[in-house]
């Protein structure tokens, strides 16, 4: 499964095709910001955010924005919400062991109805997809759309004489995975740096500047610009390091072991909590300031021997080994490209009546615990030279 998503789904060149697709999500995103800068009206910015990511990956996976209307894309998009709200919530069960068995607030049994009703849509959408795929065939129709997620798949489940074989089930599970890391794990963390960066104006100045002398005010920043733009990217991973995507890491021994003095029974699950190894002074100078500058050298090119790809393990935002999150690859292509978008176009600032700072308490599943209502002021426009 991990060769599969790695290189099939969530590869380099497979995402490359899915540029276009995320693209114009994106300018979607930016018209409508737009519209609200032209009216003077403030912005609930996570929830666009989360409109942002949310279109995009239900895009690459069905080809449907779940935004629009009332479809399958939407109620897969809504039932994803409910699970990570069950999942972030405090489970006894987890903490006390002699509850373990025991489903005392009854999240086992709304987290087993959420899977249910999971399954029932994805079967639903993979019969009428299995349809769509036959008609073509009996057609003989090529066809010019382009393969989503979903076609991916299916093309490996029917492939008899493929490596891999999946089935069903495999499909489903594959997919739930990918609504769930991809729409959470990358509209939080671009929220989390939009707040930062409102917190620290010098910083969203300098990231502006950046922007200005490598893409310039003629046209959108794109994904093509982001290797060239590495103040941008310490700003992200100094967002990852103070804001990881979830608090922990669970994990289970396969067999005894010893880590740190303490014996560690096989079937052991432990928790690494990377919310504090983010935090840690024994590694981290100033640990709890948000500083972009200490991912980058005196010439202001990155550190490589600090990434967030696992290799360094005082900070791992998506885990590290074979179990690493295979969409950080995606996860950090929409982060990147939708904040720089958003820092190039706007300026960010109160309505009538609000406090200047981001109140940075973090909710459940370690997200903005407020809404960020800001008003966005146009600086940069480049759209009349785009045809969406």
């Amino acid at each position: 499964m991990k060769k599969l998503s790695m290189t099939k789904l969530l590869g380099v060149q497979t995402l490359e095709k899915f540029v276009p697709v995320m693209r114009e999500e994106r300018h979607l995103f930016l018209q409508t910001l737009l519209g609200k800068a032209e009216a003077g009206e403030a912005v609930d910015v996570n929830k666009e955010i989360m409109k942002l990511t949310n279109n995009s990956i239900t895009k690459m996976i069905m080809r449907h924005r779940c935004s629009e209307s009332e479809d399958d894309a939407t109620e897969v998009k809504e039932l994803m919400t409910e699970m990570m709200k069950l999942i972030g919530s405090f489970n006894l069960s987890d903490f006390v062991w002699f509850c373990k068995n025991l489903d005392l607030q009854g999240f086992k049994k709304r987290v087993k109805e959420a899977r249910a009703r999971f399954d029932a849509i994805m079967e639903r959408i993979m019969k009428a997809r299995e349809e769509e795929r036959r008609k073509k065939r009996d057609m003989n129709d090529a066809g010019v759309a382009m393969n989503d997620f979903l076609d991916i798949l299916l093309d490996i489940m029917e492939n008899e004489k493929g490596e891999m074989r999946l089935t069903r089930e495999n499909v489903k599970g594959i997919i739930l995975d990918i609504f769930g890391g991809g729409t959470e794990t990358s509209g939080t963390a671009a929220i989390w740096a939009v707040a930062e960066l409102i917190n620290h104006p010098n910083i969203m100045e300098k990231a502006r500047q950046e922007i200005d002398s490598v893409v310039g005010k003629d046209r959108l920043v794109e994904e093509s610009d982001i290797a060239n733009l590495p103040y941008l990217q310490a700003i992200v991973k100094e967002t990852l390091r103070l804001h990881p995507p979830g608090a922990l890491i669970a994990r289970e021994s396969t067999e005894d072991c010893t880590i740190g003095g303490y014996h560690i029974p096989a079937k052991t699950q432990l928790f690494v909590n990377r919310w504090a190894i983010g935090r840690d002074p024994s590694y981290w100078e100033n640990p709890l300031q948000f500083l972009p500058d200490r991912f980058l050298r005196e010439d202001g090119s990155l550190k490589n021997h600090l990434d967030v790809r696992g290799q360094h393990f005082h900070l791992l935002p998506f885990g590290s080994g074979r179990r690493i999150c295979p969409g950080v690859s995606l996860a950090l292509q929409v982060i990147q490209t939708s904040l720089a978008a958003m820092i190039q176009c706007f300026e960010w600032r109160v309505g009538d009546g609000g406090n200047g700072n981001v109140d940075m308490e973090e909710g459940p599943n370690v997200v903005l615990a407020h809404p960020l209502i800001r008003v966005p002021v146009a600086r940069v426009n480049p759209f009349p030279k785009y045809t969406m």
